[in-house]
This record gives structure tokens, sequence and C-alpha cells, in this order.
């Protein structure tokens, strides 16, 4: 086979991978489409600008070789900090094709999160965007190491000069399908990011497996996703997936609301919508007052955290469709079991997709019969080779010839879909996002009037889980409404804004262990 080129074999029941000795996935995602007529289509646009796939194949190219002469070098790791824009794009397409790691972070983090990425990674090179330098700079000066790089996307020396200034020819690094091609850093149990570390195929053969069955992309789609590029369902969304098959992307740097995606969707006529269950929520109540038209979407997609059949029923009355739910991981690339447009069951995750297995077992790794709960281990070709820095954990998570533990407990049921039962551990995936109630706990005890605090996670009236803290406070005669009001704006002003509680219950004691760990899943029990 020519380096850099795959072969898809769609015969049998699930697409074969044949991939070149010598592979670089940019060429594939980038360059091949200057050679299919693609030159002069839209790639990507936002309320400022629009870029061809001839333009996009360019700014790849100079992205990378000004990384280069940037000075990092093949397999060192490049963190990406930065909003939805064409930079992103660029940014981490130009550092796969010149050998170059790229590694996205959540932007809504706090400086002490990016200082442990930054110290944990390794990197040579940080970029990030203006709008985040008062946590990034903090983590920068705190960190025991600086990159070599540091730069942002805009202003003197940022990357649109960068840009501007390099080369626009640059050959692909001569990579392989196994190799390390991006990282993506999943949130640990014990609050510590885990760097998950993909390979050269992952993202290729993830987007041929979900969008297939469930999306039937073409070049005429336009994608627009709520969800951001910095994890792995937006990745997938606004990114992977378009360029597989020359689709046009909408990208927004605006924090996702009812109002913002109405806009953007009226404006720009989106035919694919990727949204999240607690912003179809958001957007269900705003539709009972609103009329936008929403008639382009022909599929509308929910994933990043379990879709409540009441939000399912609530869209497909206003909207005329349901959203396709699905479960991923960051550790899978993206969604491997889902519901279909064509067969769309509400509160469930669907059925696997065909290309990944999944099997439903108990603590001894036995199979369950049908109906009885169980852990989620999926298998496929898209699936995380390991943790960086952390073999203990990669040894409990990747089990081996391409077998991931999700930590996810399910059923199935009597039609084979897959139903949610909750986290394996006592992590709460809010908004889509993964968020330790360890870090939750730390934040709340930080105030001089706590003294213990327990945080599980607790369904609204919607049915999506949010933070609930149970606390003991040293004295505990000042419990009262004030004293939460304020324990509450503690949470926001130094926790991501997803990450603060919803509910606080002042209590007298909490349940624990011998050792004394708190007892979470007593907590969620009501116990």
């Amino acid at each position: 086979m020519e380096p850099n080129t795959v072969h898809i074999d769609r015969s049998g029941n699930a697409p074969l991978f044949t991939f070149a000795d010598s592979f670089n996935v940019s060429v594939h995602m980038i360059d091949r489409h200057l050679n299919e007529g693609r030159s002069g289509r839209m790639a990507y646009v936002t309320d400022d600008e629009e870029v061809t796939y001839a333009q996009l194949a360019e700014r790849v190219n100079r992205a990378g070789n000004g990384i280069l002469a940037a000075g990092l070098k093949p397999t060192e790791r490049l963190l990406m900090i930065v909003k939805d824009c064409p930079e992103f794009v660029y940014l981490y397409y130009g550092a796969i094709k010149a050998g170059i790691v790229p590694v996205p972070i959540n932007t809504l983090l706090r400086a002490k999160d990016y200082q442990y990425i930054i110290e944990d990674s390794d990197c040579t090179g940080l970029i990030y965007s203006p709008e985040f330098a008062l946590e990034v700079e903090p983590a920068l000066a705190e960190a025991s190491r600086e990159p070599g790089f540091v730069t942002q996307t805009e202003g003197a020396g940022g990357v649109k000069e960068m840009i501007a200034g390099a080369s626009v020819q640059l050959d692909p690094y001569p990579s392989d399908p196994m190799a390390d091609c991006f990282w993506l850093y999943s949130s640990g149990s014990t609050g510590r990011p885990k760097g998950t570390v993909h390979r050269q195929r992952d993202l290729l053969v993830n987007s041929v497996l979900y969008t297939e069955p469930v999306l039937g992309i073409t070049e005429d789609d336009i994608m627009f996703s709520a969800a951001k590029l910095f994890f792995a369902y937006g990745l997938g969304n606004s990114m992977n997936f378009p360029l597989n098959y020359g689709a046009c992307t909408v990208l927004s740097d605006e924090r996702p609301t009812p109002e913002m995606t109405f806009r953007i969707i009226e404006k720009f006529r989106p035919t694919i919508y990727y949204g999240v269950p607690t912003l179809y929520a958001a957007q269900c109540r705003a539709l009972e007052t609103e009329s936008p038209d929403l008639s382009s979407i022909r599929i509308s997609v929910s994933a990043g955290e379990s879709l409540p059949a009441p939000i399912f029923h609530r869209w497909k009355e206003k909207v005329g469709h349901p959203p396709v739910d699905g479960i991923g991981s960051t550790e899978g690339t993206h969604i491997f079991i889902s519901n279909r447009p064509e067969d769309a069951k509400p509160g469930t995750s669907g059925k696997v997709l065909p290309g990944y297995n999944a099997r439903i077992v108990d603590e001894d790794g036995n199979d369950v019969a049908q109906g009885e709960v169980g852990a989620l281990w999926v298998q496929g070709q898209s699936i995380a080779g390991y943790y960086w820095n952390q073999p203990e954990r990669t040894e409990q998570t990747m089990l081996g010839d391409d077998w991931l533990n999700t930590g996810d407990t399910y059923t199935q049921d009597e039609e084979g879909y897959y139903v949610y039962n909750g986290r394996s551990d006592d992590m709460i995936k809010v908004g889509g996002i993964w968020c330790s109630p360890i870090e939750i706990e730390s934040r709340l005890i930080d105030h001089p009037k706590v003294l213990e605090a327990g945080v599980v996670g607790r369904e609204d009236s919607d049915g999506l889980v949010k933070p609930e803290a149970h606390i003991i406070l040293k004295d505990h005669s000042d419990a009262s409404d004030g004293l939460a009001d304020e324990l509450l704006e503690h949470c926001k002003d130094g926790l991501a804004r997803y990450k603060y509680p919803r509910w606080f219950y002042f209590v007298e004691d909490l349940p624990k262990t011998a050792t004394g760990k708190i007892q979470r899943f007593k907590l969620r029990a009501g116990e």
C-alpha cells in the first residue's frame, strides 16, 4: 500500500481496516480532500470567517512548520488550552502531521489542574487562548518545570503570526497506525486527571464505526456541536467526523446556552446537531415559550451523560425527532454503543455498533445473565493504548486485546438495548464532564466553618445528575440558608463552574468504613 493510506472493507457485518505500514492520519483527514475535488468546499465557518479545505490544508502545514520551528521535536507533547476556533484545528492536525502529539485540555479547569497537567505530561510546548490567561499563567508560574515554548493563539508572536510566517510545505512525519498520536486528559477517581494516550488509527476507526451506521454523513452535511473540542465527544463531532467525509462544521467559542444554540442553528442551518442532556433539558424549557427555526436538523445526537427518557420525549415533541443517545468515553475515542435514528429507545444507550464488542460482567469478570447489573467492558480498535505514568490504572482499565473496562454499570434489556445503571466508582458526570467528589469535598473543607464533607451525584427534576453536598460543620449551630449560600459562592469561586453543589445538607455524621472512608453509596441511597 502507498504510505499514509488505509483500505476499508465494508463488505461484511463490520468495516475492516488495513493500514499502510507508514501511516500519519493527518494525510487522510486533511490532505486527501485536495485530491478528491474538495479544495473549494467549505470546511469551517464561524461568525467571523470561512475556511475552505484548500485553506485548511495550507494552514495545517504552516502550523506544523511553526511548531517545529519553535523547537518541538517529533513524539513530544504540545498542550492546547484553546477555545473552539479554526486555529484549534490547524494546531491539532499540524502537530500530528509534524509528528508531535497534541494534548487538548479542558478550558474550564483551574490553575492547580493546569499546573498538574503541565508537570505530569512533561510537555515541551503550551499554547493557550488569551481568555484563559488568568488560570494558565499562574499555573506556569507555579509549575516545577515550564515548557520551552509557550505562546497565545493571538497577539504579537502568537499562533496567527506563526502560521502566517511559516512554510506551506510540510511532509508528513513517518508514523505508523499503532504509534502515539494524541492525548486527552480524563478525570481520575482521586481527582487527578489521567493522560489517555491514543494511537494514529483510533480517531479514523471510530469515525467510521460510529458515523456510518448512525449518522450517514456526506460532504453536503453541516455539523454543529454545542459540546466543545477539548473533550472526546466534541473532538469527534466538530473535527474528526466532518473531516473524514469532507463535510462542513460550524465553530463557536461562546458558552452553550439555548439562546446561543438557537441563534447558530437559525443562522448556519446545520443538518446534524450534537448536545448533552443538560443542554437539551434547558433547550426544551426554552422551547415552551420560544419558536426558533430548527427545521434544518435531520439528526440530533446526545452523549456525555445518560439521556433521561422525559427529555427524549420532550425534544421529539418540540423538534420532530428524538435525540439519538449513545455511550462513549475518552478511552474509547467517542461513542461505541448507540441508538439509531430509526431505532431509538428512550432511557437506553442503544445497541453495540458493528466493529465493537461488549460484555456485562460480574466482579470476577464472568458474563452476567441478561437483565442483571454488571460492569460494562467494550472492545474495539479505537480503544486507547494506555494511561501516561499510571501503569496500575492502565492494567485495571485497558484489559488487553483492545478491551476496556468503562467503569460504568449496565444491564441489557430483553430487546438487547443497553441500560445505564450508574458509575462503578464515585465519579460524578455533570453536563457531560466527569468530576471528582473528592475535589469538591476538598473545596468545601477549605471553608473555615466546615469540618467534613461528603459529595455524591443526585438527579434533578429533569433526571440529570448534579453534585449534592452533605456537610458536618465545626459548630452545628451555624447551619443556615445563609451559610449554604456562602458555601455555594465559595465553591463557585474555587472550582470549574459545572462542579459546584446544587444542594447542601448540614448533618451531624457521615457514613464511614472502619478505616474512616466515606461510604458515598450510602449517601446516594439516602442513608
